[in-house]
């Protein structure tokens, strides 16, 4: 499994879907026959979030992203341990039926089986590569809920128009005044932290009950 890239692409996603949809979510939709000048907002205020920075520094991001990397490794070693043992048990029968050690009806059945562990591998191939996939997908969109909810509470005060994400050279030019990535991390991992104890919490007096 080629999951090279895997982790930045999930946190990258997720991130870029914050665009634009940090403003005060408690102020009423108008359309656009009530979108006149004077509702309009007298100033435009934009900030932007480093993508990279959230990856190496958010706590759930480089925990998840750990439990991803170990899973993904665990997958590629079983397809490739159990591919190994086909292709010697294939070696071994081709050699054995070059030496006429079978009769037809023995080279037939082992034929046979080997196909069928063939058709096992790739089917199991494909079950753990879905799981993997679903569980990339789980913590994107975890990864994306977690920001999202933080931002919609920091920008109560903060009243930006827009936030936008920064990966790469998407921005090709970004003002460091307009960076609040700083920030962003930092309420990201307290609220993160406070979570992470209330569930240890929740597991030591479950385990205390038991």
């Amino acid at each position: 499994m080629n999951k090279k890239n895997i982790f930045r692409t999930v946190a990258v996603a997720a991130v870029a879907t914050l665009a634009m949809t940090s403003c005060d979510k408690s102020a009423p939709k108008m359309d656009a026959k009530s979108q006149t000048a004077e509702q309009a907002p007298s100033e435009l205020k934009i900030a932007f979030v480093e993508v990279d920075s959230i990856m190496t520094q958010y706590s759930f991001c480089k925990e998840y992203s750990e439990i991803l990397q170990k899973k993904g490794t665990n997958i590629q070693n079983t397809l490739e341990a159990k591919q190994r043992q086909l292709q010697q048990a294939a070696a071994n029968f081709q050699q054995k039926l070059q030496q006429n050690a079978y009769t037809r009806e023995q080279a037939e059945g082992i034929q046979a089986s080997l196909q069928k562990q063939s058709a096992d591998l790739e089917a199991l191939n494909q079950r753990l590569s879905n799981e993997f996939a679903a569980e990339s997908e789980k913590y994107g969109n975890a990864l994306r809920d977690s920001i999202q909810h933080f931002l919609a509470k920091y920008n109560k005060d903060k009243k930006y128009s827009i936030i936008l994400s920064k990966s790469g050279d998407n921005l090709l030019y970004a003002d460091k005044a307009y960076d609040i990535t700083g920030e962003v991390i930092a309420g990201l991992n307290k609220a993160y932290k406070k979570t992470a104890a209330k569930a240890e919490d929740k597991k030591d007096k479950a385990a205390a009950k038991k």
